[in-house]
């Protein structure tokens, strides 16, 4: 994540089990947020800060969720499907694609 606004690289293609790191390399503090509605059927929902919905990931930032300069976050995928997310402050542009293969 960086001072661009962007999430680099944009798409990001997996297997199944494999772990997606998001890193914040610039001084803009930034979120990785699922859209929950378009999450694959059965997929566990992930935002930074670990909320269990985008409802609760929106009402808490940021004072919770953020990934400041040099931090991370994680999150492990286990079910087959595109997994788009997006940063909250900067929903207007800063989107991203998980795609996890089988």
């Amino acid at each position: 994540m960086t001072d661009d606004l962007k999430f680099d690289p944009q798409v990001v293609r997996i297997g199944a089990g494999e772990t997606v790191v998001w890193e914040t390399t610039g001084a803009v503090p930034h979120s990785a947020t699922a859209y929950e509605a378009d999450l694959p059927d059965g997929a566990a929902y992930f935002a930074s800060g670990d909320f269990e919905t985008e409802a609760a990931a929106r009402s808490a930032y940021p004072s919770g969720g953020s990934v400041g300069e040099g931090e991370t976050y994680s999150h492990t995928f286990e079910t087959v499907g595109e997994y788009p997310y997006f940063c909250i402050p900067h929903e207007a542009g800063m989107h991203g694609t998980v795609i996890v293969e089988g």
